[in-house]
């Protein structure tokens, strides 16, 4: 298994690039959009962690910036609609987190912008995607401290969460009051699915 690769940058297509190590071998390594937009200039060092697909008919590597949406990767090539080059796909429109926040929200919509994606595999995919994401890895959605949520520290950690994806103190300072006033035995992670559905539905103009 390729984990790791670094090396100079060589050449770049439209979908890929070709990285030679120190030890003159050149590998193509397929990455998402947003990657190859960010490529520095032919020649400079690069580095990426990669997983490495064995089919029948090909071989192919695919890099990633992070760990975190390498291991995203893994996760998508585990659905049962998803090969490796769909799941490129929608890492090219979403980074990891922004799938954590569509699973937070409940909404597999958002899935039909990539490439190739209907309304109906967007529901399929979204299925199976909310049982093995994990939204406690996203540091700006899960509660500090591991299990359980701290004496007092709910309505602050949920809030720090919600700024971390945007919103302000003063539009979300009073959702969050409201929802743990209505079930005050919620935790962080808990409180912030409830905030971001109730933060969603106040932006489309509906009631709370």
């Amino acid at each position: 298994m390729i984990a790791y690769l670094e090396g100079r940058l060589d050449q770049t297509g439209p979908n890929a690039a070709v990285v030679i190590t120190a030890t003159g071998v050149g590998y193509e390594v397929s990455l998402p959009l947003h990657t190859l937009s960010r490529l520095p200039q032919k020649g400079a060092q690069v580095a990426f962690y990669t997983s490495f697909i064995v089919r029948e008919d090909a071989q192919e590597l695919f890099g990633f910036e992070t760990w975190d949406e390498r291991e995203t990767f893994v996760t998508l090539i585990s659905l049962s609609k998803v090969g490796a080059r769909t799941a490129l796909a929608i890492l090219s429109v979403f980074r990891p987190d922004d799938l954590r926040r569509l699973v937070l929200d409940d909404d597999p919509t958002p899935l039909t912008r990539v490439s190739g994606i209907g309304k109906k595999t967007a529901q399929h995919i979204f299925l199976e995607l909310k049982y093995k994401l994990k939204v406690e890895d996203c540091p700006a959605l899960a509660a500090p401290g591991g299990a359980g949520p701290r004496p007092g520290s709910v309505y602050r950690d949920t809030l720090a969460g919600l700024e971390g994806l945007g919103y302000s103190e003063l539009e979300a300072g009073p959702v969050i009051k409201q929802i743990l006033h209505d079930e005050p035995d919620l935790d962080v992670s808990g409180a912030l699915r409830a905030a971001l559905k109730a933060m969603a539905r106040i932006r489309q103009g509906e009631p709370r």
